[in-house]
């Protein structure tokens, strides 16, 4: 099968190109591997199997953030108790009432898998540590629209280590990049 670019190249005078979906992933790195997080728990004189006691407050306090970022906005944590459900669908639905302007759009919550870990004492060796785990916990999903980047949305985890994920749509950056002002010149050439 022959390309569109191949076919007609002598008709096209440029190619416009950009990424599709962009997803930035962070952690703390300090504590986002179990060896890393048994090291901060003994330096900070915090026993192995207080691991639970020590993330909770944590995870309470992300839990009072949303809470707080909702108000502030006036809107509404929508919480998702089944996985099947399309969270950009009820994205939609807030978009098609409050319209398309910048600014926070919508909050989900949703209990999801989640890396974790899970105290661990070796009778062997006689050392006690945390092991990595999966476990499930309440992820909020901050849906925005910015000027420049467009539409997408921070997933925040509750539990420890906190893996944060930033997604945008690649178009909405282009569109900006290559605005108007940028179409009218390359169409000149």
């Amino acid at each position: 099968m022959e390309l569109l670019t191949t076919k007609y190249q002598d008709k096209i005078s440029g190619i416009l190109s950009c990424f599709d979906r962009l997803i930035f992933t962070g952690t703390l790195p300090q504590i986002c591997y179990s060896q890393g997080m048994t090291s901060y728990l003994y330096a900070h004189n915090i026993k192995i199997f207080d691991y639970p006691k020590f993330a909770e407050p944590l995870r309470n306090e992300i839990r009072a953030n949303a809470e707080q970022i909702a108000k502030d906005n006036n809107i509404e944590i929508e919480f998702v108790k089944k996985s099947h459900i399309r969270k950009e669908d009820l994205v939609k639905k807030v978009l098609d009432k409050r319209s398309f302007h910048s600014g926070l759009v919508h909050i989900i919550s949703a209990m999801e898998a989640c890396g974790s870990y899970r105290p661990w004492h070796d009778k062997i060796t006689g050392k006690t540590f945390l092991k990595g785990s999966q476990g499930k916990c309440l992820h909020y999903y901050f849906y925005f629209i910015d000027p420049y980047l467009g539409y997408g949305y921070i997933r925040v985890p509750t539990w420890c280590p906190f893996k944060l994920q930033v997604y945008i749509n690649g178009h909405n950056v282009f569109a900006n990049e290559f605005g108007q002002e940028r179409y009218k010149i390359y169409n000149a050439r």
